[in-house]
């Protein structure tokens, strides 16, 4: 509470046009961790807000490009501190260890560490769990020691191709748990915290298409999983000696429609943040008499932001949505209240609407809408619009705050968040209706909604944008080729438009684990057949196209720059060929591939590549970006 205290001063002394981004930070102890300048530092909770901090370890001597941390796990005695360091180019990273003492220095350094925990064995010894990424795999888990006894071993190594590992420490600490998953089965094991050399203790052996996450609580697991019908999430529990699935005691069940964002552990009550039917809602659960509370959050809020949080008397977080900074929230489970944090009220709440709607795809199945416009605008069928998509892996469409959606909004352009089919806004079902042989539900809600915007006065096909990045760009290319008349230009990030030659290449990182997603057009001669009526690529014809500017990494390894390169020159080819066939006076779209250097997947606070973006929309659409370059800067700081 005293660092979400901290925030809440520092953005209400700041200008409302100004906004930051708050790098990894946690509390342990009497002492704050945290990221000041190229430095990992520490100061006592009481002087978090002064520039009295000790410096642990400067970044700069790693010799990279803009270093930042990522995250900060503290040894459970203090004795050390290890930190996760990332730079804006890359996905890999660096894990350093750092000894806490009268002059703190670096005891050792990891490359390319996934997820890393602490805990301390019978003698009270220090150990690190890690988990190690090689070319976007995470299979090996090791574990090490420091000081005197320093050793480094694997502790287990995932031997099927199509699964990934990560940890996860208990909230209280008692177990760490190693997550072993694909994209829809996984397998839990516990490690004692108490004492990590034992072996560890399997839950339940994994069962194709169930999911389980595991908390734990007075010497019992709370488990969190789609066993059972339905298929969706709920939530069980069974005694922690006895975890296998015949155990499992249903505690408690979501409506339908229902996406679990999160489960927070406390000391007498579990907490759920929900979306259900596209608002979000927190369930308080008392676990001492098995009492819910059901708390509907503002219609504004459209994502929440978890923080850790080691005070057993509060529930904080924060709401956000794609044109207001996040906004904290607290529930204190000794008064059963939720308070909002008070001072400056953004100016947004009053100048600007946020709309839920619904279209109706071809099959009858409704796919949520949500609407961004400012208060005044009159005729929105002028307007510009700006729609998102993404549709995959279960994955909610990302709607943070971005500076530049602000902007647009305040110029008078309506967004459109277009939750199809693919991704997990609804549930689990919602995703599965989407991947596999049922991506194509994924294009035709898409469809459906943008022709029920324009059906409902919502601005209309020549004033029409459409923006999406990695995976979302499937069903942004797909309805480029099937239906280019309903838009006038794409953004695109990044995107996956090659699916069918990239997952015929087994070699490529990721290509085994993506098969419950796409399908195994390699063995599968149905798969094969089907992806070939929706990828972007395959379905390229001599057509009047949209303009469309696409943003690629030179050595993404998610989404290979061949494929983006392919579909461009492939692009260019069918529209020069529509162009020679329509005769003069034909005006072409524009066709840009901004190839950037690096090797991140999506570097989401690029102010190159949001200006390039935003300047390449305003021409496209023949408007004048003066005020709204105006307005970004302030954001920016450039």
């Amino acid at each position: 509470m005293d660092a979400f205290e901290k925030v809440r001063t520092r953005l209400e002394t700041q200008p409302q046009e100004e906004y930051e981004i708050i790098n990894a930070e946690i509390k342990h102890g009497n002492f704050v961790y945290y990221q000041e300048g190229c430095c990992l530092v520490r100061s006592k909770d009481d002087e978090a807000d002064s520039d009295n901090y000790e410096v642990l370890f400067n970044l700069e001597e790693l010799k990279l490009e803009q270093p930042f941390i990522d995250s900060i796990r503290v040894a459970p005695d203090e004795k050390y501190v290890a930190a996760k360091i990332r730079t804006e180019d890359s996905e890999t990273s660096t894990c350093i260890v750092v000894k806490l003492s009268d002059q703190p220095a670096m005891e050792a350094s990891f490359p390319n560490v996934s997820s890393f925990e602490w805990v301390k064995d019978e003698e009270d010894e220090d150990v690190l769990f890690y988990t190690f990424q090689r070319n976007l795999r995470c299979h090996d888990v090791y574990r090490a020691t420091f000081g005197d006894n320093r050793r480094n071993e694997r502790f287990y190594t995932e031997k099927d191709p199509s699964y990934f590992v990560f940890l996860y420490l208990t909230k209280d600490s008692r177990f760490l748990t190693l997550n072993i998953m694909n994209k829809t089965t996984s397998e839990v094991w516990l490690i004692d915290g108490l004492s990590p050399w034992d072996p560890p203790v399997l839950i339940q052996k994994r069962i194709h298409g169930v999911l389980y996450y595991v908390e734990h609580r007075d010497d019992e697991l709370y488990i969190l999983t789609n066993v059972g019908e339905p298929t969706e999430f709920k939530l069980m529990r069974t005694a922690a000696d006895a975890p296998a699935i015949m155990n499992w005691d249903l505690f408690f069940t979501m409506k339908r429609n229902t996406k679990v964002v999160d489960l927070d552990m406390f000391k007498d009550h579990c907490v759920l943040f929900l979306k259900h039917s596209n608002l979000l809602y927190v369930n308080v659960i008392g676990l001492a008499d098995d009492s819910v509370r059901s708390l509907k959050l503002p219609p504004w809020a459209c994502g929440f932001i978890m923080d850790t949080n080691s005070d057993p008397k509060n529930c904080p977080f924060q709401l956000c949505s794609p044109i207001r900074p996040p906004k904290y929230y607290t529930y204190k489970f000794a008064e059963g209240k939720l308070f909002e944090e008070t001072g400056h009220e953004d100016p947004i709440t009053k100048t600007s609407r946020v709309l839920r709607i619904e279209a109706k795809s071809k099959d009858g199945k409704l796919v949520p809408m949500t609407i961004f416009h400012k208060m005044d605008s009159e005729d929105l069928q002028k307007k510009p619009l700006l729609v998102h998509v993404y549709g995959a892996y279960g994955m909610d469409l990302k709607m943070n705050f971005r500076p530049e959606r602000r902007v647009l909004v305040d110029d008078g352009w309506i967004l459109a968040y277009c939750h199809v089919r693919g991704g997990g806004e609804l549930g689990l079902q919602w995703h599965a209706d989407g991947r596999l042989t049922k991506k194509l539900n994924g294009l035709a809600d898409l469809e459906a909604c943008i022709k029920t915007l324009h059906s409902q006065g919502f601005s209309q096909p020549s004033l029409t944008t459409l923006s999406a990045f990695s995976a979302g760009g499937v069903l942004a290319g797909a309805l480029c080729n099937s239906k280019p008349e309903l838009l006038r230009a794409v953004t695109l990030e990044a995107p996956f438009l090659d699916i069918l030659n990239t997952m015929m290449d087994t070699t490529l990182p990721l290509t085994l684990e993506e098969i419950e997603e796409w399908g195994n057009p390699s063995s599968d001669e149905r798969h094969k057949n089907y992806i070939k009526r929706y990828c972007p690529c395959q379905n390229i014809k001599p057509q009047h196209y949209p303009s469309v500017h696409i943003t690629a990494y030179e050595n993404d390894e998610r989404v290979p720059l061949k494929g983006i390169v392919n579909y461009t020159e492939k692009l260019k080819e069918a529209i020069a060929e529509h162009t020679k066939e329509a005769g003069e006076g034909y005006q072409p779209p524009n066709i840009i591939l901004d190839i950037q250097p690096g090797g991140n997947h999506v570097i989401e606070d690029s102010h190159k590549k949001i200006t390039a973006q935003m300047k390449f929309l305003y021409e496209e659409l023949g408007l004048d970006s003066t005020n709204a370059f105006e307005d970004l800067k302030k954001y920016l700081k450039f």
